[in-house]
């Protein structure tokens, strides 16, 4: 049997022009409504492992902490946390004002504070990397594969999580 090499790979460009699109709109489906399309991206290779039994609800529920510990404090949150995706593994955090995160420097300090607070709950104390763990390693421990940063306006940045 002979394979005819156009005509495979003719069929073979057809078929990615349907499972491309496909696997980008899923991945970008949040792009455009709760914030734009990325200026900056980087990956960040954690020092953590996930948790074990570590999934969606738990996700959920760091989100939810999160959102409670913002809203007791006497003055409106200067941003929002919230995950999406099928098993919530993307963390968007989106400022509610129009002074913050105009810049990848005013996210990265959000981050960096961030990962000060992480740096002082329990289980980095236990984990004893309270010194070397950052807010990305805390993520990746439970389970989000990106975070995305924005002003909710013209910003964006998008830290992929390995």
């Amino acid at each position: 049997m002979s394979i005819n090499l156009s005509r495979f790979a003719g069929i073979l460009a057809a078929a990615l022009l349907f499972i491309v699109p496909a696997a980008q709109a899923e991945e970008d489906r949040h792009e455009g409504y709760y914030y734009p399309g990325p200026v900056t991206m980087e990956t960040y290779v954690s020092r953590a492992e996930t948790l074990v039994n570590t999934d969606r609800g738990k996700r959920l529920g760091f989100i939810t902490g999160l959102t409670a510990e913002q809203l007791a404090r006497p003055y409106w949150p200067t941003f929002v946390v919230f995950a999406k995706g099928t098993d919530a593994t993307k963390l968007i955090i989106v400022s509610t004002g129009d002074s913050g995160f105009r810049t990848i420097y005013q996210a990265r300090a959000l981050l960096a504070q961030l990962t000060a607070t992480a740096r002082g709950t329990p289980l980095f104390r236990e984990l004893k990397v309270e010194d070397i763990f950052t807010f990305f390693d805390l993520a990746k421990m439970l389970g989000y594969g990106q975070i995305v940063i924005s002003d909710g306006d013209s910003f964006a940045h998008r830290v992929n999580i390995d």
